[in-house]
């Protein structure tokens, strides 16, 4: 389960061997995963949604308790088309963590922010951790961000990385916590691509993650 790489415990081994941070969607049991889909700057906490380029779209509110510190550091650009593919990726991995703390696999924001292609599987990644009664503690900062955009304007890619050392999931039956393993690289690398639907929203159309292919 790349997506999201979190702590890999071995209660959340279901789609691949890197966790909660990583990407979610099918690949090997190594370090990275993939998502199929469409073609193609300053530190925030995880608290209410971001704003985006496309000020006529209602986007869903997305909230997440401080019990979980996402953040993210320099997702900024003096380019205003790569702040809305900054800001919008953003609310696509605020969105997933939100629905496996909100137990809701189901969540309206996590199909607002990806693409059709990819939605389902973003739904069996929260489902990974919310089948086995997990939720998200700690603190994952997301860094290094590096966007480039189409020249139809239409498609974008984004890299990003995470530092999971002070992530951890929390079993809510038993109160287990579990980080990653000893000897667990915690960075992990992530390209995006990103489509831009009829709305103007950047939605995720494929994710990649490699573990230990950043660092600090």
């Amino acid at each position: 389960m790349a997506r999201r790489t979190l702590p890999v415990t071995a209660a959340t081994f279901a789609l691949s061997a890197t966790l909660l941070l990583s990407a979610c969607g099918g690949g090997d049991d190594t370090s990275s995963d993939d998502i199929q889909g469409a073609d193609t700057g300053s530190s925030s906490p995880s608290a209410s949604a971001s704003a985006s380029a496309s000020p006529g779209v209602e986007r869903p509110k997305i909230t997440i308790p401080s019990s979980f510190q996402l953040t993210f550091e320099n997702w900024s650009s003096g380019d205003p088309v790569e702040q809305a593919v900054l800001d919008d990726a953003k609310e696509e991995v605020r969105a997933g963590y939100a629905a496996i703390i909100a137990n809701d696999p189901d969540s309206e924001a996590v199909a607002f922010y990806d693409t059709q292609g990819v939605v389902g599987q973003t739904k069996e990644w929260i489902k990974s951790y919310t089948d086995k009664h997990l939720t998200v503690i700690g603190k994952l900062p997301a860094f290094a961000p590096k966007v480039g955009v189409a020249k139809t304007g239409r498609g974008a890619s984004l890299s990003y990385c995470t530092d999971e050392s002070a992530a951890q999931t929390r079993n809510l039956k038993t109160g287990k916590v579990e980080g990653n393993p000893a000897g667990t690289n915690p960075y992990v690398f992530y390209t995006v691509s990103l489509a831009k639907n009829a709305q103007g929203v950047w939605q995720n159309a494929s994710v990649h993650s490699e573990r230990g292919g950043c660092s600090k």
